[in-house]
């Protein structure tokens, strides 16, 4: 498994917020001295952005005239979140040579819709890297295993016929969407206390659609808000689920890559290991 990762994703942080450096930080340390490989992204043009973005959304956020009480105005937070973009595309590039790959990076992006922002992302990381690969005519699916439904991603690639997303999420919780399936867009609401057996259950029947799908590429928001001790999630699942989850997407033989959304305890670094090792 290669981990893109640049220690730039490091330079900012907002007070008291749960979205901070370290919880990237301490992954990053924990999976180098494991002996994971890191390779820095290759930062992407601005029209890359635009395939999954508005020209007023980039344009706000570049500006600062925006407004989300979870999503804060930070100088230069474009720049940051293009570089977790391009981090994003550089991982997809490399799943399309036949490695896995987990982008190790922040701000997250799964709330982030195409003329929108909220939930801690400003840019959509992991629909920027898909739409590149649409546009190399790979037909892909995303599975998004966050505590929360990815709403923005959603809004991006509703509809879209060469796209299948997927997501297992906590509901009723933030943001309140994915509470139904519509078009291409399947969603598995699952009620607080959910614990991996259920989880697994429901991640089965959601391999089996993508499966059905038949996607030529993979990838994967990779949340670990659903462990048991997050403290902005209420499900329960394990260190070593994620584990099980790799493994029911390596089932799927398809060539995958995921990118870094939720997780927020201080447990991260060893569910993220959990879901990179071996691989």
């Amino acid at each position: 498994m290669k981990i893109i990762y640049s220690a730039r994703c490091l330079e900012y942080k907002a007070r008291a917020h749960p979205e901070f450096p370290l919880r990237v930080k301490s992954s990053h340390e924990f999976l180098q001295d494991k002996g994971l490989v890191f390779k820095e992204p290759r930062i992407c043009s601005e029209e890359k952005i635009l395939a999954a973005h508005s020209q007023n959304l980039v344009d706000r956020i570049k500006r600062l005239d925006f407004f989300d009480p979870d999503t804060p105005l930070i100088k230069g937070i474009f720049e940051y979140a293009l570089i977790s973009a391009s981090s994003a595309i550089s991982a997809m590039e490399i799943a399309l040579s036949g490695e896995p790959a987990f982008s190790l990076m922040r701000p997250p992006g799964h709330h982030a819709g195409r003329d929108f922002l909220g939930g801690f992302c400003y840019l959509n990381n992991v629909a920027i890297a898909v739409q590149e690969a649409l546009r190399r005519n790979i037909r892909t699916a995303i599975l998004d295993v966050d505590c929360h439904h990815g709403n923005g991603t959603q809004d991006i690639f509703e509809g879209q016929e060469d796209v299948l997303y997927v997501s297992l999420h906590q509901s009723p919780y933030y943001p309140g969407t994915g509470l139904y399936s519509i078009k291409n867009c399947l969603n598995y609401p699952l009620a607080a206390g959910t614990k991996e057996e259920q989880y697994l259950f429901a991640l089965k029947e959601a391999c089996q659609r993508i499966r059905d799908f038949s996607p030529c590429l993979l990838a994967i928001s990779a949340g670990f808000d659903t462990y048991k001790n997050d403290p902005l999630g209420k499900m329960e699942l394990e260190e070593g689920s994620y584990a099980k989850i790799r493994g029911m997407i390596e089932s799927l033989g398809v060539p995958y890559f995921s990118v870094l959304e939720g997780g927020y305890s201080a447990k991260l670094k060893y569910c993220v290991y959990e879901f990179v090792k071996d691989a």
